[in-house]
């Protein structure tokens, strides 16, 4: 090794570990914040923003990407806990984890490349609203009768000044210098105020202690049973789901911005290993998270070394700054969380949406609003089949009907493509009926015909021949066509041989 490889190594090794003291300083609000939202402890929260990015920073697919509790699963989690409690959470994150593993064994992991980009803005989207949804839940407390209602008065106009305050810090202190991360300067000069002015607003500690320790190995409390299985499965499935979806789609992301290629079954695999260990260790579980993979690759983070310093920076915060965690104001994670949904929100999607076509806008918009209402799971998925249906529709509709005059004087109309509900018209419009030969031979060796309406358009277009008193051949059509075509024994050349077998959906078959 040269001289100048030995300092270029030296060089990269502190600006990974530099990186990834950046990324834990930034981790430790949004890992608390989500654990609110999922309904946990805060400490559930930042054991398993400590242990999944640890975990995914030696077996993940992707060196520079980090992972942690994200929002994306904390709002799909916040059912199952608050019906059964953080045990079953446990439970479910280790089935979770299984499920994953099996995915990448599987390789189809490599499948999230095919999820269209309307898809992936709607998601984003859908996301950043899910969030922002669930922080307002910060803005009410309990009322006499026990029920949440919101805040009124002092104690609403000193959480708003604290959220804007927090959120003014973060947006105008990267104008001003990078050195030290926007959120954590914002939470520490929130905190200061509050707690040297005195201000009387609900802090950490009034919603759980952090009672910071190395995370313990235990097996959740909850009956080891079929019936356990059955509870915590399409939970599980579904934060499978989301979380190889967030996790894959900022893989792409970080593979565009790099130029390289990260291993996407390989990810599949770390991210379940991680999940298992998180739910034996009291960890909500986990996946990539966006926000800080972009602080990790923007601070020069290329390499595994950056997420181990992450989490192992994490770690020591746990063990030796809980009490601090615990007089951070709700107000200051609430900030943080409003500036995370406006930096994942695609706000480009409302300055394309005129310029694209309108499927494409539908489907941000579909994917968006079932985001809302369901899952990321069913929204990526409804996203994709809609997106196939769609793109199914416009290439159903181009039919190439190619026409050539043989040596015999003869017409000879080649098909290619599907004749359906959706291509009948062109089919029909593509024959020069009226200046065609004596004889004609329509053949569909290279087409198929698929419903009722592909079957009218040939007999409309066989009438109109015959009504001109040409001859007209039918070849390469299935069985199932000759018995729905009219006068299909005099015009239709069936050869068992060479035609195709298909079905055709009619009533009159059905």
């Amino acid at each position: 090794m040269t001289f100048k490889q030995m300092i270029s190594d030296k060089k990269s090794i502190r600006d990974e570990m530099l990186s990834g003291l950046t990324v834990a300083l930034a981790l430790v609000p949004e890992a608390v914040a989500f654990a609110i939202v999922a309904g946990v402890k805060p400490l559930v929260g930042l054991y398993a923003a400590f242990l999944v990015g640890f975990i995914t920073s030696i077996l993940g697919g992707r060196p520079g990407m980090i992972s942690g509790a994200t929002g994306g699963l904390a709002v799909v989690m916040v059912e199952l806990v608050a019906k059964r409690g953080v045990e079953y959470l446990f439970l479910a994150v280790i089935v979770m984890g299984i499920i994953q593993i099996i995915i990448g064994l599987l390789k189809l992991g490599k499948f999230v490349r095919f999820i269209p980009q309307p898809v992936m803005l709607g998601f984003v989207n859908g996301l950043a609203i899910v969030i922002f949804m669930a922080q307002l839940n910060q803005f009410k407390v309990k009322g006499s009768n026990g029920q949440l209602q919101w805040m009124v008065g002092t104690e609403f106009f000193a959480m708003l000044g604290l959220v804007l305050l927090t959120m003014g810090i973060m947006y105008i202190l990267p104008k001003i210098t990078k050195v030290v991360p926007a959120a954590l300067a914002a939470i520490v000069i929130v905190s200061l105020l509050v707690n040297y002015l005195g201000i009387d607003t609900r802090i950490v500690g009034d919603v759980a202690k952090v009672g910071g320790g190395f995370p313990k190995f235990s097996i959740p409390n909850v009956p080891l049973n079929l019936e356990s299985f059955k509870i915590v499965f399409p939970y599980a499935l579904i934060f499978a789901a989301v979380g190889l979806i967030e996790s894959l789609m900022t893989l792409t992301l970080i593979d565009e911005i790099t130029e390289t290629r990260g291993r996407g079954n390989k990810e599949c695999i770390g991210q379940g290993v991680a999940n298992i260990v998180t739910g034996f260790f009291g960890g909500m579980g986990g996946c990539a998270m966006i926000g800080q993979s972009m602080i990790n690759i923007n601070s020069g983070g290329r390499k595994r070394l950056s997420g181990l310093t992450a989490s192992i920076s994490l770690l020591i915060f746990i063990l030796f700054g809980s009490s601090l965690i615990e007089r951070i104001p709700l107000a200051a994670l609430t900030g943080v969380m409003f500036m995370v949904v406006i930096g994942t929100f695609e706000w480009a999607s409302f300055r394309i949406i005129k310029n694209i076509p309108k499927s494409d806008a539908f489907v941000i918009v579909l994917v968006s609003v079932v985001t809302v209402f369901t899952d990321l799971a069913i929204a990526v998925a409804v996203g994709v089949i809609v997106s196939a249906l769609v793109f199914a529709w416009k290439k159903g509709k181009k039919i190439d009907v190619d026409p050539k005059l043989n040596k015999n004087g003869i017409k000879e109309y080649y098909v290619r493509g599907a004749v359906f509900f959706g291509s009948a018209r062109n089919f029909i419009e593509a024959f020069n009926i009226k200046d065609d030969p004596k004889e004609i031979i329509i053949d569909f060796k290279y087409a198929r015909v698929f419903d009722h309406s592909g079957i009218e358009a040939i007999n409309n277009l066989t009438a109109k021949y015959k009504n001109l008193d040409k001859k007209l051949h039918l070849r390469h059509l299935s069985y199932e066509c000759k018995k729905l075509i009219k006068d299909a024994d005099d015009i239709l050349e069936l050869n068992i041989i060479e035609d195709p077998k298909y079905h055709v959906a009619d009533n009159a078959l059905a």
